[in-house]
């Protein structure tokens, strides 16, 4: 069974990997610190607990998964949020990317449609102490304007296209991260940044696979 420090490892070599590609030979170190100290296995269902640790996604019910550690880390650092930033993070799935985003910035809001797995993270993140994390049930392509803007969004699942919404609620100097694409099909890691003038640059990172980011049936009608 692999432990914390084999994980790291794999998350080192995959950045040896794909390095050209995401233009770095290292994370932060604070990603790295926040890889380590989050346990995943308490993320996992039980079952998957003896894999928690291998460099790959798991299936946590719902037809969710929770993302790889590379992925999770690489996604984390490409935000490039500062200790004192709000991030918004867009599919709380089972908390692990929102509990590893908590410390690395000051403060995390993160929705989730699925209310089983909203419940099940919600009572997670309280359990292990996350206090700086605020939870919510609802459609994540409408983010969470009550507490835009953000320093940061991050979104886990895959759209068809940037929602416009979180555009909007990103403040100005700060970035977007979204793997976009069609469902089980080709889809790219993207980083979109507003600038200063609040115009947008969009930067394809990697090809990645990511289950699709759901609406509510209203939501979509509406569109």
């Amino acid at each position: 069974m692999k432990n914390t420090e084999t994980m790291l490892r794999d998350i080192e070599t995959e950045i040896r990997y794909t390095r050209d590609l995401i233009g770095k030979d290292a994370f932060d170190p604070r990603v790295m610190a926040a890889m380590a100290e989050v346990p995943r296995h308490e993320f996992v269902p039980a079952l998957e607990r003896t894999c928690a640790y291998a460099n790959g996604p798991l299936p946590i019910g719902h037809g969710q998964t929770i993302s790889q550690p590379y992925i999770v880390a690489l996604m984390t650092d490409l935000l490039g949020c500062g200790p004192h930033a709000r991030v918004l993070e867009v599919g709380t799935g089972s908390g692990y990317q929102a509990a590893v985003l908590s410390r690395v910035v000051d403060r995390v809001y993160s929705i989730e449609i699925v209310p089983e797995l909203a419940r099940d993270a919600a009572k997670r993140l309280a359990r292990l102490g996350y206090e700086n994390v605020t939870t919510r049930l609802g459609d994540g392509y409408n983010g969470w304007p009550e507490e835009a803007p953000f320093d940061g969004i991050l979104v886990t699942a895959a759209a068809p296209a940037v929602p416009p919404a979180l555009v909007e609620q990103l403040r100005e100097e700060a970035r977007l991260v979204i793997p976009v694409g069609v469902p089980y099909g080709h889809q790219e890691l993207m980083v979109v940044e507003k600038e200063t003038n609040g115009s947008v640059t969009t930067n394809p990172v990697l090809g990645v696979a990511f289950v699709p980011l759901t609406r509510t049936p209203s939501s979509a009608d509406s569109g």
